[in-house]
């Protein structure tokens, strides 16, 4: 299963294995339970600290667990974990073999001093680069803490499984059999569930915190320029991220950042994160903001309430809080989500194999995900607003070719339709003739843009009438010590490398600005 590079690659870590390992494999007579014996068989052949047992005890086959010899440390893998999840396995394999992560300290204990047991499944696909984090977090805490067990489910691999439970849409958890969780999240989001102290313990240190002379709001490209440029500058920075990497993290190939021909969203989102850490930037993370105070004097202190409870204050803020998926706002749509409503075909569309599906929007999301989702499931049904599709024509050429694809144009949903688990159907009204017409499907993936995440500074700067923090060419709002870069602002064409040039431009305005202040006395005596 495993190319010589691959092979290479892997025995390399392995290497760093302290403790020997046992991998624990259940298995029947399947081919995906061959594939599984071949693939351990390998593993264990590239380091003398593994071995591979086999007892096929365990009611899901083929599963296989990774376990330190000689006690009960270990996690369990149910499926083939090759795809986006090779690198859980290989993470799982050095962790259980005693190689220490690099999970901050303090944290490390927080999941150690978990009082509880706690048994948790998290179902993924072979194509969600969503999933690795949750299998990840999860995997390192059962390592962390032996009354946390966590086994990690392939979607694929035990359909019947996953309709049982009515999952359509992964990364998908659940603790001592009940839904727990739906979509990416750390280790940091998981224990703010489990530890409910967690949450205003962090509000109380953010509050005691010194103002910033940079304060960023949001960790995705744009942030991550920002805060970079001021820390070099020496000045003291701070970054608030609801999630760092912002919506890089939900994006699959990258292929037009320049210099790196492909890359994919959390690998980028990853390096971002590593980058700020090698400054003295203060990093704030899973810190959601929700008001802004502009300062009353220029050069005076802004004031950013964040979700806890906490206030940040800063002489300069720049806000680069980017854009999520827009929503259809029809009847519906909230109560089907992630219950046949979904925004990501890559991490879901396996959910859905053999299945009819609908995909709202005719960009290049949109034409893209029904190329992706042709290969997978039964039909695709594409609805267009527009009279014409607006992707790219070589996208276009190439959906027209796919034989179970049918495109809608002129068309407005109106309606998501279900049976109170499940989406049964959408209804759409023919804006050229005025009807409504009913199609009969298992999911919808809404692909029709952004929407920038500013709602909660409408009353402290000047926002377009799209939602948009307008910006001058130097990246400053309407406030003076304000500054704003990324898909939030005005600026045209949403691309990561324009959102970094932006982010990058507006700390170097935010400098000047505060090297032409005037002393702070002076700014203390005019307040």
């Amino acid at each position: 299963m495993l190319d010589a590079n691959l092979k290479t690659q892997l025995k390399g870590y392995l290497a760093n294995i302290k403790q020997p390992i046992e991998l624990v494999a259940s298995a029947d007579e399947s081919p995906k339970s061959r594939e599984m014996l071949a693939l351990l068989a390998e593993i264990a052949e590239l380091s003398e600290s593994v071995d591979v047992v086999r007892t096929d005890d365990d009611q899901r086959r083929p599963s296989f667990l990774i376990r330190r010899k000689g006690t009960d440390i270990g996690v369990r893998f149910a499926g083939i974990p090759m795809g986006h999840e090779f690198t859980s396995l290989v993470l799982a394999l050095l962790q259980v073999g005693g190689h220490p992560s690099k999970l901050a300290q303090e944290v490390i204990e927080q999941v150690q001093a978990l009082d509880g047991d706690y048994q948790f499944e998290s179902y993924f696909s072979l194509t969600c680069q969503n999933c690795p984090d949750v299998v990840q977090a999860l995997n390192l805490m059962s390592v962390l803490n032996p009354r946390i067990r966590h086994v990690a489910i392939e979607g694929g691999a035990f359909q019947n499984e996953v309709e049982a439970r009515q999952i359509m849409s992964v990364p998908a958890i659940y603790l001592n059999g009940e839904p727990f969780g739906q979509g990416r999240m750390n280790v940091e989001q998981i224990l703010a569930k489990l530890d409910t102290g967690a949450s205003a313990r962090a509000a109380e240190k953010i509050a005691a915190k010194e103002p910033f002379e940079v304060l960023v709001v949001g960790g995705g490209p744009a942030g991550a320029a920002a805060a970079i440029y001021a820390a070099r500058k020496g000045i003291r920075t701070g970054i608030a991220a609801e999630r760092f990497g912002g919506q890089v993290l939900d994006t699959m190939a990258i292929e037009n950042f320049i210099s790196v021909k492909h890359t994919e969203g959390p690998q980028l989102a990853t390096a971002l994160e590593q980058h700020v850490a090698d400054y003295e930037v203060d990093v704030m993370n899973l810190q959601k903001a929700t008001k802004l105070v502009p300062a009353k004097t220029v050069g005076g202190l802004h004031e950013v309430t964040l979700e806890s409870g906490a206030t940040l204050k800063a002489r300069t803020v720049i806000l680069s809080t980017g854009a999520r998926w827009r929503q259809m706002n029809v009847p519906g749509e909230d109560a089907y989500r992630n219950k046949g409503v979904t925004y990501c075909p890559h991490c879901d569309g396996p959910l859905f194999k053999g299945k009819r599906v609908a995909v709202i929007g005719g960009g290049n999301s949109g034409v893209e995900a029904a190329i992706d989702l042709a290969g997978i499931v039964a039909h695709v049904t594409l609805i267009e607003f527009d009279r014409d599709l607006r992707a790219d024509a070589v996208l276009q050429r190439k959906l027209a070719s796919l034989p179970n694809v049918k495109v809608i144009t002129s068309a407005l949903t109106t309606e998501v339709k279900g049976d109170g688990e499940k989406v049964t159907s959408l209804t759409y009204k023919d804006r050229n003739h005025d009807t409504v017409h009913e199609i009969e499907l298992e999911g919808i993936f809404v692909q029709i843009g952004l929407v920038p995440n500013t709602e909660w500074m409408k009353d402290a700067v000047a926002l377009s009438n799209r939602g948009e923090i307008e910006v001058d060419h130097r990246g400053e709002t309407s406030q003076p010590g304000i500054f704003a870069a990324g898909d939030c602002t005005t600026v045209p064409y949403k691309q990561i490398v324009i959102a970094m040039g932006e982010g990058s431009k507006a700390s170097l305005a935010a400098f000047d600005y505060l090297i032409r202040l005037p002393a702070e006395t002076e700014i203390a005596e005019a307040a």
